[in-house]
């Protein structure tokens, strides 16, 4: 296969190499367990905004985000994760907005999410809050990139996005799982109406 199966896989690939030690130093894990959690780390968050593009009015506030907030700056995912860890203040990374972008995410379920990730992974409860607050600003700023290069529209990015969700919960592996325990509120294995009502609207109500 030519291209990426996915956007996970696709953001994935372009974070090996010095980016990726990046996230190493910075967490003070081994190589192995760094592109691990990454890897199960970017389904989730991925996924998630899948779920929330889906949600009424999901799409159209997060199609402004990323226009108002990640569009248009142009940097390259190593420049952009050396602004996190050397503290810089381009705008959209600072380690504030991270959690904020963090909380537009998962909403009340971000403790959750640390929570899984860090067990799931063996990282702890601290390391995977610290991963996700890396990994938000550039999973939007790649989504931005993305939504802007194909031209799309507030609908195709919910497609777009709606399709990652589905593909990773289907693919399962640890992405995938610790995105279906995070969306299954109830323990039931199923995502139902009563989880949907759980969830509503508090994972996204725009930003700021």
């Amino acid at each position: 296969m030519n291209s990426p199966a996915t956007l996970s896989d696709e953001l994935f690939a372009q974070l090996q190499g010095a980016p990726m030690q990046q996230i190493s130093q910075q967490l003070g894990t081994d190589a192995a367990q760094t592109r691990d959690a990454v890897g199960a780390a970017l389904p989730m968050l991925l996924g998630t905004l899948g779920h929330n593009a889906a949600q009424p009015q999901g799409a159209e506030a997060l199609f402004g985000a990323l226009q108002r907030d990640h569009a248009g700056g142009g940097a390259d995912l190593g420049g952009l994760l050396g602004s996190l860890l050397g503290g810089g203040a381009e705008a959209g990374s600072s380690p504030a907005n991270s959690g904020a972008i963090l909380g537009h995410i998962f909403g009340d379920n971000q403790q959750r999410a640390e929570d899984n990730l860090g067990q799931a992974t063996g990282l702890g409860g601290n390391n995977a809050a610290g991963l996700l607050k890396l990994l938000a600003p550039i999973v939007m700023a790649f989504l931005a990139k993305r939504m802007q290069g194909d031209g799309m529209d507030a609908g195709g990015l919910s497609t777009t996005l709606g399709q990652e969700r589905d593909v990773a919960r289907q693919q399962g592996g640890p992405g995938g799982g610790l995105l279906g325990s995070l969306l299954d509120q109830d323990g039931d294995g199923q995502v139902g109406l009563n989880d949907l009502l759980q969830i509503g609207g508090g994972l996204l109500n725009g930003r700021r």
